[in-house]
């Protein structure tokens, strides 16, 4: 929220290029930073308009573009007015992770030089996530990208990762640098991708819990084995010795 001034700080500065955002306007500061939160915020309008939000003047094409880039497109073009479906209050016609991809389709439009990810992801189920990271790797191209997770996935391929406990940098580097320290971002990834145990069946295969693919069941290499029939065994004989008063109780 200090990047794009929604608050301002109490103590230091927020620079971008070395200007203090205090010193910059707010439309400056809107076409210089775009903002893809965990809770995507979509109006009543059409789909096209939701889009075109921050570039109210973009072309059909350069909308359609960005709904491809964020993997939204096949999606609109399934509804039965398309681009002109109105999405109803919040986007209640689509679920989370499509709302997430309009989101980014509308960021994606407006092209802005530094993006900020807030938990873009967090909300989201294993497969939805995965189509929402594709949509997010077009968008990080060529710019400044913050990326706050809980979810490693949405970090690991990130130049620099700071880990924050209780409000204080304990771990800077890269992914395979934090790892080799084996501080608490080591042991946060252990905890979500452990040896990589499947976590999710999607369409397309078995998506194992460290994020990679496993091929799906048709292109699986079958196992030959002369696995021998079970043993069958009579079940064992319960033999006892019954006492001579008690066998008289019972013949009676």
């Amino acid at each position: 929220y200090l990047i794009p001034r929604l608050y301002d700080v109490e103590k230091g500065a927020v620079t971008i290029d070395g200007h203090d955002v205090r010193d910059l306007t707010a439309a400056t500061i809107a076409r210089a930073v775009g903002v893809v939160t965990q809770e995507s915020y979509l109006f009543g309008g059409t789909v096209r308009e939701n889009i075109s939000y921050g570039r109210p003047k973009a072309t059909d094409d350069e909308i359609v573009a960005a709904a491809k880039a964020a993997f939204i497109h096949d999606r609109i073009v399934a509804l039965e007015h398309g681009y002109d479906t109105v999405v109803g209050e919040r986007g209640y016609r689509f679920s989370g992770g499509e709302r997430q991809r309009l989101a980014i389709a509308r960021v994606i439009l407006e092209d802005p030089p530094i993006l900020v990810l807030d938990e873009a992801t967090s909300a989201l189920d294993t497969e939805s996530e995965r189509v929402v990271q594709q949509a997010l790797e077009s968008l990080i191209q060529r710019r400044t990208t913050i990326a706050i997770a809980h979810r490693l996935s949405t970090i690991r391929s990130a130049d620099v990762i700071f880990a924050v406990e209780n409000g204080t940098i304990v771990e800077r580097g890269t992914h395979d640098e934090l790892l080799a320290q084996g501080g608490l971002y080591a042991r946060l990834y252990e905890e979500q991708f452990g040896d990589g145990v499947v976590e999710a069946h999607c369409s397309d295969g078995v998506i194992l819990a460290n994020g990679q693919p496993c091929r799906p069941s048709s292109q699986r290499p079958q196992l030959d084995v002369d696995i021998p029939a079970p043993q069958t065994a009579e079940p064992p004989q319960l033999i006892a010795e019954v006492p001579a008063e008690l066998r008289t109780v019972l013949t009676a």
